[in-house]
């Protein structure tokens, strides 16, 4: 049930749309370790195998400190060694705001999912979507936030398309409106898989954006990212490794980046112990800014 739910609360891992690139760059982006801040207190607790609720403590420097209660239902109707649906995920803090997800797979090729965001009393994102998978494709379209009485929402539709095994194709369309701006994108990309790497290119009329990973061992992985906005004028560029030392149940990641943006994260499985800590900084040079953070989850 863990891997449904994750470190994170449910509102860092709900989307507005489904990002073709972010299909692409998965492994690259596992690579970069996440940004931390204060300390934050995880406590999980399976009721059942397929129920498990959690309890997540954040005490914060920058922002509010706040209490999340969360709960996962994993169903009974098994699509492989470690996939059961449907999968509904929740959590709700301490002023009433509401995330939720829920995940179906209703058939071997299509796989549907509906989620929503909820700031105290009022309604603020909601999406549903609709994926298929053939033997060497894969299709989605995504309709996020529509109203029909304003008239306003977002449709993303991509496709990717396997050319060979190593070589995969496809674009994404979105479509965007709002009362007095209405609008489309499209974005073309690519990725290339050998055997020990993954190389990406994504280009579109909002930028593109370049990725390689790399592994070089079972212990050792590597990850570069380009990123090129044409709205900012602006071009980014970073590096992220992570580092796996399974006998000591270590795990590092570290990263920098063209702004001098240094970041690290450590996590330290305390086995037996159903316990596991994370530290974690970054530091901005440019700004003079650093920050931090501590974990500990249980269970």
């Amino acid at each position: 049930i863990i891997k449904y739910l994750g470190w994170f609360p449910l509102a860092a891992v709900l989307p507005l749309r489904v990002a073709l690139s972010a299909q692409l760059v998965g492994e690259t982006a596992r690579v970069f370790p996440m940004q931390m801040e204060g300390v934050r207190l995880i406590v999980n607790k399976g009721l059942s195998n397929h129920f498990q609720v959690n309890h997540t403590v954040m005490l914060s420097t920058l922002g509010d400190s706040s209490y999340r209660f969360g709960a996962t239902y994993v169903g009974t109707k098994q699509m492989g060694p470690a996939e059961s649906f449907p999968v509904m995920v929740g959590d709700m803090d301490n002023s009433g705001s509401l995330n939720a997800q829920v995940i179906h797979q209703i058939s071997n090729r299509v796989r549907s999912k509906l989620a929503f965001q909820t700031q105290q009393q009022k309604f603020v994102n909601w999406q549903g979507d609709c994926e298929v998978r053939g033997e060497d494709f894969t299709a989605a379209v995504t309709l996020g936030n529509p109203d029909v009485l304003v008239g306003s929402g977002i449709i993303v539709a991509h496709y990717i398309q396997s050319i060979t095994p190593s070589l995969a194709l496809g674009g994404e369309l979105v479509y965007h409106r709002r009362p007095g701006e209405e609008g489309t994108v499209m974005s073309l990309a690519g990725r290339y898989t050998g055997s020990n790497f993954i190389a990406t290119l994504t280009l579109g009329g909002a930028g593109a954006h370049a990725s390689y990973y790399h592994k070089a061992n079972d212990t050792l992985q590597l990850g570069v990212e380009f990123e090129a906005s044409t709205r900012m004028q602006e071009t980014s560029v970073s590096f992220g490794y992570q580092l796996d030392v399974p006998k000591a149940n270590l795990l590092f990641k570290g990263s920098i980046d063209s702004n001098w943006v240094v970041g690290a994260t450590l996590e330290k499985k305390l086995l037996p112990l159903p316990l596991s800590l994370v530290l974690g900084s970054f530091l901005n040079h440019k700004k003079n800014k650093f920050q931090c953070g501590f974990g500990i989850t249980i269970g």
